[in-house]
Order: C-alpha cells, then sequence, then structure tokens
C-alpha cells in the first residue's frame, strides 16, 4: 500500500515529488528546505532556516500520525560545513533520546539557495 501525505501546514513540492510517501508502517518524507509555508519565504541564518525545515517536517509527521519519537533515519544536506554545528543544536532540540541514525552532507547547492534541507524516514 502506497498512500500520498500532504498537509498545507508545510511548504508544497517544488516539483515532481510529494511531500511524503506512506508505504505500509514506514514514512518517508521527502527532503525539506526551510520555506515557510504561510508566507512562502525563507528565513535568515542557518539557525532559523533549520527550525523552520524541523517544523516542516513535525507538520507532515503530524498529518501522517508520527511523532519525532518514531523517526530511525535523517539526511541532512548543508551547503556548507560550516554550518554543521549551528544545524546540529537546533537539530538536538527534537532528538534528545533514542536519536535516529543521521548522515550529513555538504553539497554544492541546494534548492531555492536554502542553507540546509533534511529528508526523513519514520517507522511505527
Amino acid at each position: 500500500m502506497k498512500k500520498v501525505i500532504n498537509t498545507p501546514k508545510a511548504p508544497a513540492a517544488i516539483g515532481p515529488y510529494s511531500q511524503a510517501i506512506l508505504s505500509g508502517n514506514t514514512l518517508y518524507i521527502s527532503g525539506q528546505v526551510p520555506i515557510d509555508p504561510a508566507t512562502g519565504k525563507i528565513p535568515e541564518g542557518i539557525e532559523a532556516q533549520t527550525e523552520q525545515v524541523m517544523q516542516n517536517i513535525k507538520a507532515i509527521l503530524d498529518e501522517a500520525g508520527y511523532t519525532f519519537k518514531d523517526v530511525v533515519k535523517s539526511t541532512c544536506l548543508l551547503a556548507s560545513m560550516e554550518y554543521f554545528k549551528p544545524m546540529n543544536e537546533v537539530y538536538s532540540k527534537y532528538y534528545t533520546t533514542e536519536c535516529p541514525a543521521r548522515a550529513a552532507f555538504a553539497v554544492q547547492a541546494l534548492p531555492l539557495g536554502a542553507l540546509v534541507e533534511i529528508e526523513t524516514i519514520a517507522v511505527k
């Protein structure tokens, strides 16, 4: 079974993909960039951008009936590794115990000039 998960509380997809796909008991959340769904704008600075990304992920988790405790894997993409520490400080507010597996990479560029993008997998 495959179900598309979509919520207006997270930014609409900016390409041919879904916000998330629920397959069985596994939720695959597409990489979230820091677009504020209310304004369509990206906040300034890595901390504010990471906070927005995490709020977008939360909105999708909520829509699907999942929580951050269900997250088993995150992949963090950064415009530069200089953003790793401040991104990690914000990220760590959402995962305090039984943290998910994670990878973090610096990439050449992210959509819309974002500094951070995070994709997420959750399982119930």
